[in-house]
């Protein structure tokens, strides 16, 4: 599974590809959701773009969803915060 709820928050595991013509979301891939985004993997940008991605998604604010593991690779753990929305239907 992909998402589980922790409190309040959702702990999401996904597997990012940087460099990608567009940013969106594509399937699964093994026990995470595969997410494609535009910004290439230079300093942070694929990182900080990431998060606003999810943070599109899941209709917050930038500052509620959070970076937990993998800065330096393809596979992150991202924490939302305080989002109704349910990540089952995203896919």
């Amino acid at each position: 599974m992909w998402h589980r709820r922790e409190g309040e928050d959702w702990l999401l595991e996904l597997h990012v590809q940087p460099g990608a013509k567009r940013s969106e979301l594509a399937g699964l891939h093994g026990d995470a959701l595969k997410v494609r985004l535009a910004a290439p993997p230079i300093e942070g940008r694929a990182n900080e773009a990431l998060l606003r991605f999810i943070a599109e998604l899941f209709e917050v604010t930038l500052r509620d969803v959070e970076l937990v593991r993998g800065a330096q690779s393809r596979r992150k753990t991202v924490r939302v915060k305080g989002s109704g929305v349910r990540p089952e239907g995203l896919v």
